[in-house]
């Protein structure tokens, strides 16, 4: 199938970010089991970056990035549940309305776990975070307990995702994980309107410039 058949749907920043994201993740989890502190609390903070650069992309990137874009009404939904059901299932030009709830709970999943991050004091108070300073110690020991107590709520909206993605794939026959490596579906299977999904460069440079300044901030203030 040649270019002008397939349409953008995911630009290439937010791929990056999507990869970057399970990268992160990973790293993070593996790095907390092996009580690897020091690196965890450097990919905390990269961890910061990466969010804010999304938050950024929400607010000015393209169509398919937007976080307003990802809260649909009821009536939507209970449609879309419906056409599942019946396996009329259509792809959707950018994230599902299930999906689009599903990113804002896992950015939000992400958000508390990795903001309870910057606070948390350890038993010894020697590998903390960068902001434990600000809060006395049994207030960054209990943000601890928290901070490890959370990670099974974004554990479970993981697997809550990969779920879906199987569900898609495999019954409802709609590859959702190709375009999130290539960017592009076939131009065909939309009936909706379909708008640019091309980010500026200035935007990503803005993103990206705020997560920077967001660690800076971050190292200041600690």
């Amino acid at each position: 199938m040649s270019n002008s058949e397939k349409v953008l749907v995911w630009d290439w920043s937010l791929r990056v970010f999507h990869w970057a994201l399970v990268i992160l993740v990973a790293a993070l989890w593996w790095t907390a089991e092996q009580g690897l502190m020091s690196w965890h609390r450097q990919l905390g903070l990269a961890m910061v970056a990466l969010l804010v650069f999304r938050m950024a992309l929400g607010v000015f990137g393209p169509k398919t990035a937007r976080l307003d874009k990802l809260v649909v009404s009821p009536t939507r939904i209970i449609s879309y549940l419906r056409a599942m059901w019946t396996r009329q299932h259509a792809p959707s030009f950018g994230h599902t309305p299930l999906g689009g709830f599903s990113v804002l709970a896992m950015l939000l999943a992400l958000i508390v776990q990795t903001g309870s991050g910057l606070f948390a004091i350890d038993v010894d108070g020697l590998d903390s975070g960068p902001l434990a300073s600000l809060v006395s110690f049994d207030t960054g020991r209990s943000v601890a307990d928290f901070h490890e107590t959370s990670f099974n709520v974004l554990l479970g909206l993981i697997i809550l995702h990969l779920i879906a993605i199987a569900v898609y794939v495999l019954i409802l026959k709609d590859n959702i994980l190709k375009p999130m490596i290539t960017g592009h579906r076939p131009r065909g299977t939309f009936s909706e309107q379909l708008a640019s999904a091309q980010v500026r460069l200035w935007i990503v440079a803005l993103a990206a410039l705020s997560g920077f300044f967001s660690i800076a901030a971050i190292n200041w203030i600690g």
